[in-house]
């Protein structure tokens, strides 16, 4: 793809409207610096696309031009803090598990130790509320997004969840143990709105992320497991201070809204940037001038990118994606965190073995496997490689299932060594942060640059689903070990 502009000729644009903002030439240089309005001359090697390398374009006059350039890494870190954005809602939500039993405890007695029917159900009901509007609005932001302006997808949707952050924040303090059920309603169509606008967002992201470099990709996928880690050392923390369940959810929840806001701000900044234009626009250079003459440009068709023609080219990516989240969701953690230890050390044993073995030992592998896949691509290149590594995880699962499950009773217990249960709890995680980041970077790959957002869109689509296909499993399984 040419990039080259001269003092003469113009670029042939998707759209010969004038129009300032999707503009990115001028007549004499690119501008690169983060103001998007400021034109200044350009050195003869920088970045195009990534973070590192050169990538230079000479012109009639000899000179060197180049695309701008992504300054201070800037729209790099906004990736980074928008992918642990996206999943931060529901880490918050599920980490403050002690807050939620609070709330539903039952308030006509003093024995803590019998859970009520609203204490037992509301992390299944939880995760139906979550995921059926999840993966609802990932499927219509797939097919129908590209019709909605994309900073209506984004801010649109960071402000709901703003929103909605503060009214479950401000809910914190107040006492609702008169009325726990209308308390019950509230917060479930909270989950509900929050995660159908989550997942706009992330089909929205993913879709940005596919029009820019393998590392923005990257970058996205790795701050969603960046905010697992994040909420896991926040619960191990509260578990080691002590502090009550309301203070624990309210500074979690005071948190979340902080981080959404500055979310919020930051990608309107980045939104406005020149760097973001060049790679988001419709409008952005397509083809030199110099390459193809005004009558060639009247007959060239103008196709937008079809359904059905980009998936033929990313089922496979797609097919990756789906299982390894089926996979992952059908035993962690409604399984894994049935697991009990086999040391007799008690702090370990009855406080810390569940968070740090299956939230933080999972969250940080999850993120190993991600950066990982960002410096190791190999596969991105193989997509029929990629799914017979994706099937041949499935084992986990059976080894998972052998281990010391309690209460355990369909199940022999053959691995009885913390250490063998760490150990594959390790490579569970780092080939799940693996192979999902390496089928999201293939897949825009796979495709022609108009193709690239509805592709990476839909890749996300394949994520929901897997995600819902792998809790419905989970609980299956829990039934048969019941």
């Amino acid at each position: 793809m040419d990039y080259a502009t001269s003092v003469t000729r113009r670029p042939l644009l998707q759209d010969e409207e004038d129009d300032s903002e999707a503009t990115f030439l001028d007549d004499g240089h690119y501008a690169g610096s983060i103001n998007a309005g400021s034109v200044n001359n350009i050195p003869t090697t920088t970045t195009v696309g990534t973070r590192s390398g050169t990538r230079n374009h000479r012109q009639d006059d000899g000179s060197l031009r180049v695309a701008p350039v992504d300054k201070y890494n800037f729209t790099y870190a906004v990736f980074y803090l928008l992918g642990m954005t996206t999943l931060l809602p529901w880490n918050f939500f599920v980490t403050a598990e002690e807050y939620w039993h609070f709330k539903f405890r039952n308030i006509s007695s003093n024995d803590t130790s019998a859970l009520t029917p609203r204490q037992l159900e509301f992390q299944s009901d939880l995760s139906i509320a979550a995921s059926v509007p999840s993966t609802l609005f990932l499927l219509l932001n797939a097919c129908f997004g590209h019709y909605i302006s994309l900073r209506l997808r984004m801010a649109g949707s960071l402000v709901m969840m703003f929103l909605i952050f503060i009214g479950t924040t401000a809910l914190a303090q107040v006492d609702t143990d008169q009325w726990q059920d209308a308390f019950f309603l509230i917060t479930l169509t909270s989950v509900v709105v929050v995660n159908a606008f989550s997942a706009i967002m992330s089909g929205s992201l993913f879709g940005i992320a596919g029009q820019f470099s393998s590392d923005y990709m990257s970058a996205v996928v790795s701050g969603q497991a960046l905010g697992g880690i994040f909420s896991a050392l926040a619960e191990i923390i509260a578990l080691t201070f002590g502090a009550a369940p309301t203070v624990t959810a309210f500074v979690f929840f005071i948190v979340g809204t902080l981080v959404l806001l500055c979310s919020l701000v930051l990608y309107v900044v980045m939104s406005k940037t020149l760097f973001f234009k060049y790679y988001t626009s419709p409008r952005t250079l397509m083809k030199s001038s110099l390459d193809v003459d005004e009558l060639t440009r009247e007959l060239l068709p103008r196709q937008d990118p079809t359904f059905l023609g980009v998936l033929r080219k990313i089922w496979l990516f797609g097919f990756s994606e789906w299982l390894v989240f089926v996979t992952t969701l059908s035993i962690y953690p409604a399984v894994t965190i049935l697991v009990g230890s086999q040391s007799q050390s008690h702090p370990w044993k009855d406080v810390y073995f569940l968070p740090v073995v299956n939230y933080l030992l999972f969250n940080t592998g999850d993120y190993l496997g991600r950066v990982c896949a960002g410096s190791f691509e190999w596969l991105s290149g193989s997509p029929f490689l990629l799914s017979i590594a994706t099937i041949s995880r499935i084992a986990f699962v059976p080894m998972m299932l052998l281990c010391n499950i309690r209460p355990h009773h369909s199940f022999p217990v053959m691995i009885h060594s913390d250490y063998i249960f760490i150990a594959l709890m390790a490579g569970f995680a780092l080939s799940n942060g693996y192979i999902a980041n390496i089928a999201l970077i293939g897949a825009p790959k796979a495709v022609d640059q108009p193709e690239k957002e509805m592709a990476s869109s839909m890749m996300a689509a394949f994520l929901g689903v897997g995600l819902a296909c792998g809790s419905t499993i989970s609980f299956m399984i829990i039934e048969m070990i019941k």
